[in-house]
């Protein structure tokens, strides 16, 4: 297992804030939500709640991914939040570095998802047993054996967006569960980062839309 080293600075990044919500925008290496592990107690929810007491999770990242994430600073706003998400009404769009020249332009992966028990948190393709996982992507530009690409998930499956890249023969440069050597050793770190999210403000209605640039290494 990998040791637990999560960044300091900036400790807390607040791309957006209201009476409802907050948007936040986590780098890589920070857990979203506390593990069991004392080592694990730093992650973004807790360092959220140091600043804004009874802020709630909504949804998470992976610790290695990296860009925006919804906290709901009341139990209603939670509840109308999380319902977005059940109900897929919140847009998310990801880019990621991938291994390969993608030779579309779009395209979209339909691969039933399922966790590899054995091998947990690990993730599987699995058409008898897998939950429906649905993933549209826009290729950006190929060059020099690598693809950067939009990633618009439909749903919401765990390690989604790194298995289905996986499974379709390009897996996302530097990430250490799927990644082939190769791929690995192509980024210090995995190349995914939630850029753009949009959903209803949890108390008005009002459609809310926020992007933040990939980080830096994304375009190097």
């Amino acid at each position: 297992m990998r040791e637990y080293r999560p960044p300091t600075e900036p400790f807390l990044s607040v791309v957006y804030t209201d009476e409802s919500l907050l948007v936040l925008d986590k780098p890589s290496g920070l857990l979203s939500v506390p593990g069991r592990d004392p080592a694990h107690r730093d992650s973004l929810a807790s360092r959220a709640q140091q600043r804004y007491p009874g802020a709630l999770i909504v949804h998470r990242l992976d610790m290695d991914t990296s860009g925006l994430v919804i906290m709901a600073r009341s139990p209603e706003a939670h509840r109308q939040l999380s319902a977005q998400f059940r109900n897929r009404a919140i847009e998310k769009v990801y880019c990621a570095k991938v291994w390969g020249e993608l030779v579309d332009d779009s395209g979209e992966i339909n691969l039933p998802l399922i966790c590899d028990w054995p091998n947990r948190p690990r993730q599987k393709v699995d058409f008898e047993l897998g939950k429906p996982s649905v993933t549209r992507w826009e290729k950006i530009s190929s060059a020099g054996g690598i693809s950067l690409v939009r990633l618009m998930p439909v749903t919401g499956r765990s390690h989604q967006l790194r298995v289905h890249l996986q499974a379709i023969g390009h897996p996302i440069l530097g990430d250490p569960f799927y990644a082939h050597p190769q791929a690995l050793a192509a980024a210090p770190r995995l190349l995914l980062y939630a850029t753009e999210l949009a959903f209803a403000h949890p108390e008005t209605g009002e459609w809310m839309q926020f992007s933040s640039p990939p980080d830096q290494v994304l375009f190097s």
